[in-house]
């Protein structure tokens, strides 16, 4: 069973371009982001550039155990209000079981423990029950959905809209952990 200390958030170097450009191009990913055309090498180490020029964004790559296996991101860091938006993705397939709760619970603690953020929000389609499912489990809220708001696969979607609070992840952070490392469900 893995354990949180064999898991870490780091800056994304530029080592880990091509990595991050094969886990983004995946089908696995790129079905569940709002750009989901093929990234050319060009166009994503361009997006490499800005990103790290911008900052109002932060890309992380998460380890087990020393081994990259995802990335976690927050993007629109309002510092005066306190609040961003973010995302994570498995990029590799053959991780331990509860890596992606791992990762999620790395990225809230990020989040609100060294970012400082009060209010953490996220936007997924309305057809990633499993992600909304598991963001429900981590205390996020549905604050409202955007009908039909994102065209995927020659359909619009719904985007639902979720948040979660600081003082909310503060009051549950370790329930949250214990059920987390342990790969157990969470209530």
């Amino acid at each position: 069973m893995a354990q949180k200390e064999d898991y870490k958030l780091r800056p994304i170097q530029e080592i880990d371009i091509e990595r991050v450009l094969d886990w983004r191009n995946s089908d696995r990913v790129r079905v569940n982001m709002y750009t989901d055309h093929i990234i050319g090498i060009e166009e994503h180490r361009a997006w490499f550039e800005r990103m790290q020029q911008n900052e109002t964004m932060l890309y992380l790559i998460c380890e087990f155990k020393d081994r990259p296996i995802g990335l976690v991101y927050f993007t629109d860091i309002d510092r005066y209000n306190q609040s961003s938006f973010w995302g994570f993705y498995l990029g590799e397939t053959d991780v331990p079981q509860g890596s992606g709760p791992a990762m999620e619970f790395l990225a809230l603690e990020y989040a609100f423990e060294i970012l400082n953020i009060r209010k953490l929000c996220c936007e997924v389609f309305d057809f990633n029950e499993k992600v909304i499912k598991l963001h429900k489990k981590f205390y996020f809220t549905e604050e409202g959905r955007f009908i039909k708001h994102r065209i995927k696969n020659g359909d619009y979607h719904d985007i639902v809209f979720l948040a979660l609070f600081k003082e909310i992840w503060s009051a549950n952070k370790d329930k949250i952990a214990k059920v987390v490392f342990r790969n157990q469900l969470i209530n």
